[in-house]
C-alpha cells in the first residue's frame, strides 16, 4: 500500500527542481565522543602523538583530494587549502594538545572541548557571512574525529543518479559529488551563503537545506520532488504531482535561460536610466564567479577571512597580494572594499579581548579599527597599495558619527604619506565611502556626505538596528521586514542627503538581492546594488524591463502607506503583474 505524500519545508540554496530517488547518507559521528581521564606521562605523550598523526593524516588527505579535483571544481580548491590551514589553528591544534597535557583529557575528548570553545566564540559574531564559515573549523573537527574513532570516510559515490539526503555535507564531501551521480542535495543543516550551496550554485546543482529530520523523515529509495525554487521535499508523490513538478521544471529552464541572457548585458532601464549591479565576496576566488554572472563590479569585499583563519595576524604584504589579486581579476571594473568589521574577541590570533555581553553594540567595525590604529593602518597600506592596481574604493563600517569619519580619512591620510615616502605607488583619489548601517548615520547623512565620496547602505545591520530585531530570534525574526515604513523613510533620507552632496548611493545588504525590492530601491534612488553573485541576472533582467519613471511611481506610493502590511501586499501585487514570470521564480532563484 502507497504512503500518501508528504511535504518537508527547508530553505532554497541552489535553484531548480529534480524527480529521483533518495540516498540517505549515515551521520557522520555520534553527538560527542567518549571521554576519559589520562593519568600517566606515557599515556599523555601517545595521546598526543595520536592526536599528531590524526592531524597529518587530515592533511594528506586533504592534499590527495585537492589534486584529484575535476576541472569543473577546480575554482574551489581553495577550500580546501583553507581546511588543511585550519588544521593547524591555535584554537583547534594548540587547544587540543593542552588539554591533553593539562587537564589529563583523551584526545577525542580533548578536541571536542576545544571546539566547543570555538563554536561559542564564532555565536557572537553578527555578520551572518562570517558567522557562517564555522562550517570550514566544524569539518575539521569532524574529519579528525573519524579519524581518531578510526572510521572511514563518507563516500558519495553512487550507482544511478540520486538525491542525496544529509545531516549535513562539508565543501570538501561536496566537491567530490558529480552531475552524473547526484541530481540534488538535502541536508538538515546549512544556509544559503555557506561554501557548500555555494558550490552547489556554481555547478548548477539544486540543493535545500534546513530541513528538519531529512534523515529521519526520508529513507533510501524514497520517491522525492525536491523544489530548490520553494525549498519544499515532496516524499512519495503520486503521478499528477509529478507531471505538474516536470512541467514547472521545464519552465524554470526556459525562464533561467532567458534571464541568463542578460547577465551580460547593461544594468539599464527601458529608459535608458543607467544602474550597476555588483557583486558581494569575501574570498577572491569568487570573483571569477561573479564575472560569470555579469557583475558590474564588487561592491562588498569582506575582508574579515584572513584575520580568521590563521594565528597571527595577516602582514601587509598578506593582505596587498589578497587584495591585489581580487582588483586585477576585476580590472577594469571596481572593487568596493570594506575594512574590518568584526571585533577583537573574536580574531584567531594572540589578540587579548574579552567576549562581550552584547557584541553587535560593542567594539567592533570601525570602533575596532580606530582603536587598534596600527592593524588599521596595514590594512589601509594594502588597501591603497593595491588601488594601484585597478579601480578600487574604499568603504568604513558601522559609521555612527562625523568624528570618526574625520579621525579614520585623517589615519588613510597618514598612510598615503608613508607609502609616498616609500615610494610605493597608488590612487591619491581613492574614493572613500561611508557605510549606512545605523540610523545614527541616518540622522547624519547631510553631515556624514561631506566626508564621503559614496554611501553604502548595509541593510543587514540597518533594519535591525532600527527595528529592534534580532533575525537570529525565532521570537522575533517575522518582524524583520525591509518594507517596513521607517526602512523606507531611511532609505529615501540617505539618497536624499547623498543627491545634495551629488554622491552616489549603493546597497549591499541582503534586501539589494530581492527582486521583489529592487524596483522600490531603483524608484527611491539606489543606484548601485551589491548582492550575491547568483542573484545578479535576475536583478539585470528586471532593470531591464521597467522604467525609471514606473519605480519612482511605485516608491511613491509605497511612502504613502503607513504599514508593512499594506506595502507588502502592494509590492508584490505589483511585481506579479509587471513581471509575473520572476515572481513565480525569479524571487527564490536570486535568494538560493
Amino acid at each position: 500500500m502507497m504512503r500518501e505524500s508528504r511535504v518537508l519545508q527547508g530553505i532554497p540554496a541552489s535553484p531548480g527542481i529534480v524527480l529521483g530517488r533518495a540516498r540517505v547518507l549515515a551521520e557522520k559521528m555520534e553527538a560527542q565522543p567518549d571521554y576519559c581521564l589520562l593519568y600517566s606521562p606515557g599515556e599523555i605523550n601517545e595521546e598526543i602523538g595520536r592526536f599528531l598523526k590524526a592531524v597529518e593524516q587530515a592533511e594528506s588527505d586533504l592534499i590527495i583530494l585537492k589534486e584529484s579535483l575535476s576541472p569543473e571544481y577546480q575554482e574551489h580548491a581553495h577550500l580546501l587549502d583553507l581546511q588543511i590551514l585550519v588544521l593547524k589553528e591555535r584554537m583547534i591544534f594548540e587547544e587540543t594538545q593542552r588539554l591533553i597535557q593539562e587537564e589529563r583529557y583523551n584526545a577525542e575528548w580533548a578536541l571536542f572541548q576545544a571546539w566547543q570553545k570555538v563554536r561559542e566564540l564564532f555565536k557572537g559574531i553578527g555578520d551572518p557571512y562570517i558567522k557562517g564559515r564555522i562550517q570550514d573549523v566544524e569539518e575539521v573537527y569532524r574529519r579528525l574525529q573519524t579519524i581518531l574513532a578510526g572510521r572511514e570516510a563518507l563516500s558519495l559515490s553512487s550507482q544511478e543518479p540520486v538525491i542525496l539526503v544529509a545531516r549535513d555535507l562539508s565543501p570538501a564531501e561536496a566537491t567530490q559529488m558529480t552531475r552524473s551521480q547526484v541530481l540534488g542535495f538535502i541536508t538538515e543543516r546549512g544556509g544559503r551563503t555557506s561554501h557548500t550551496a555555494i558550490i552547489a550554485q556554481s555547478l548548477e546543482i539544486p540543493a535545500v537545506v534546513g530541513v528538519d529530520f531529512a534523515t529521519r523523515e526520508i529513507a533510501t529509495g524514497d520517491a522525492l520532488i525536491m523544489d530548490g525554487l520553494t525549498g519544499q521535499i515532496i516524499l512519495d508523490p503520486d503521478e499528477e504531482m509529478s507531471r505538474f513538478y516536470r512541467d514547472r521544471r521545464e519552465d524554470f529552464e526556459a525562464f533561467k535561460e532567458k534571464v541568463a541572457q542578460s547577465s551580460g548585458l547593461p544594468a539599464t532601464t527601458l529608459d535608458a536610466y543607467p544602474t550597476h549591479i555588483q557583486a558581494n565576496i569575501e574570498l577572491p576566488e569568487e570573483v571569477e564567479l561573479g564575472l560569470k554572472y555579469g557583475a558590474d563590479g564588487v561592491g562588498l569585499y569582506r575582508t574579515e577571512f584572513l584575520y580568521l583563519r590563521q594565528r597571527h595576524l595577516p602582514t601587509e604584504e598578506e593582505l596587498f597580494q589578497d587584495y591585489c589579486r581580487v582588483v586585477e581579476a576585476m580590472r577594469p571594473k571596481t572593487v568596493t572594499i570594506r575594512t574590518l568589521d568584526i571585533g577583537g574577541d573574536k580574531f584567531l590570533s594572540p589578540l587579548e579581548y574579552a567576549p562581550e555581553m552584547n557584541p553587535a553594540l560593542g567594539l567592533r567595525a570601525i570602533r575596532f579599527c580606530l582603536k587598534e590604529t596600527n592593524i588599521f593602518r596595514t590594512q589601509l597600506k594594502a588597501i591603497l597599495r593595491a588601488s594601484a592596481f585597478g579601480q578600487v574604493r574604499v568603504m568604513f563600517p558601522l559609521i555612527s558619527s562625523v568624528g570618526e569619519m574625520q579621525e579614520s580619512r585623517r589615519l588613510l591620510e597618514e598612510v598615503k604619506q608613508d607609502l609616498a615616502r616609500e615610494g610605493l605607488p597608488f590612487d591619491p583619489r581613492l574614493p572613500v565611502g561611508a557605510m549606512i548601517e545605523v540610523p545614527a548615520a541616518v540622522t547624519l547623512a547631510n553631515l556624514l556626505a561631506q566626508y564621503a565620496d559614496f554611501f553604502s547602505i548595509g541593510t543587514n545591520d540597518l533594519i535591525q538596528y532600527a527595528l529592534a530585531i534580532d533575525r537570529g530570534n525565532k521570537q522575533v525574526a517575522p518582524m524583520y521586514q525591509p518594507l517596513h515604513p521607517a526602512v523606507m523613510r531611511m532609505i529615501r533620507e540617505v539618497v536624499h542627503a547623498a543627491g545634495i552632496a551629488r554622491i552616489p548611493v549603493a546597497m549591499c545588504g541582503e534586501m539589494a538581492g530581492d527582486p521583489l525590492y529592487i524596483p522600490v530601491l531603483l524608484g527611491l534612488g539606489v543606484s548601485e546594488l551589491s548582492m550575491n553573485a547568483s542573484a545578479i541576472p535576475i536583478a539585470k533582467h528586471i532593470i531591464r524591463m521597467i522604467t525609471i519613471e514606473a519605480a519612482r511611481k511605485i516608491a511613491r506610493h509605497v511612502l504613502r502607506l503607513v504599514t508593512v502590511e499594506e506595502i507588502n501586499e502592494y509590492v508584490a501585487q505589483e511585481l506579479n503583474r509587471r513581471f509575473p514570470e520572476i515572481f513565480r521564480f525569479g524571487r527564490t532563484m536570486a535568494q538560493s
